[in-house]
């Protein structure tokens, strides 16, 4: 009789395994699609997007500086193959990247539109109202560097965003959007947050006010690691603790 449960329970878990490897096995990972959308002030704004399904979980994908949207070319695809639909964004503030340019920057400067750092935020916000309108749901919202400071403000007092991944802020614009100690103080939604290892005290600087959450995550890297979401490109020292990382927040967050 043991054995015959013994028996019944392996092939149950065969079944089940079986059927878990040919759902990944039917998910078809497409080539992203290029839109442009205009930002707050008008300046065209050009994006490409991974999608799975319409109705999956969406991710903001937003890059640090001198940057473009294919900071995301390696991790877009990995995301989608974790269940999420994603958005990778030209900011104003960038350039060029994998023999890649940055086309709202170009575009900016077409029209005599400033390109610093701030001036990328409408981009940002821009981004959250197209990608929100398309899809009818709050978004998760990544950044890199810069932009992940900058998302930390947005996500802070933008209801269309329910969750956040910043990779290495830092409290580059207290001067002009006040201090993020204290926007971090009453920050309430789920985040993920880390940087390189030697970033580290920065960050746990930003976090001083804030008692963590269950879903609020502060990931320190074994590793050096590296600035920015560089840390997750194929082939990158000690990129699986951070992928590993990022998975552990996505189920708590689920």
């Amino acid at each position: 009789m043991k054995k015959m449960f013994l028996f019944i329970g392996v092939i149950s878990f065969m079944i089940m395994a079986f059927n878990e490897k040919d759902k990944s096995e039917n998910l078809v990972i497409q080539d992203p699609t290029t839109v442009q959308f205009p930002s707050l002030d008008g300046v065209e704004i050009s994006a490409d997007i991974y999608e799975i399904n319409e109705n999956a979980p969406v991710i903001l994908l937003c890059h640090q500086a001198r940057y473009n949207k294919y900071e995301y070319q390696d991790i877009a695809p990995k995301l989608n193959e974790k269940g999420f639909n994603c958005i990778a964004i030209d900011q104003r503030s960038g350039g060029e990247l994998r023999n890649h340019q940055n086309i709202t920057h170009q575009n900016a400067l077409k029209n005599n539109k400033p390109t610093e750092y701030l001036d990328a935020e409408q981009d940002i916000i821009a981004a959250i109202n197209y990608v929100y309108k398309k899809y009818q749901k709050p978004i998760i919202l990544w950044g890199s560097s810069y932009s992940s400071t900058l998302a930390l403000y947005i996500a802070n007092e933008n209801d269309k965003i329910e969750a956040v991944v910043s990779f290495s802020p830092g409290n580059y614009f207290a001067d002009q959007k006040g201090s993020l100690i204290d926007k971090m103080a009453i920050f309430q939604k789920p985040m993920f947050i880390t940087s390189s290892k030697k970033e580290v005290q920065g960050i746990k600087n930003i976090l001083q006010k804030m008692n963590l959450k269950d879903n609020q995550i502060h990931f320190i890297p074994v590793n050096d690691g590296y600035h920015g979401s560089k840390a997750l490109w194929e082939g990158q020292k000690g990129g699986d603790e951070y992928w590993t990382a990022i998975n552990d927040f996505f189920k708590k967050f689920k």
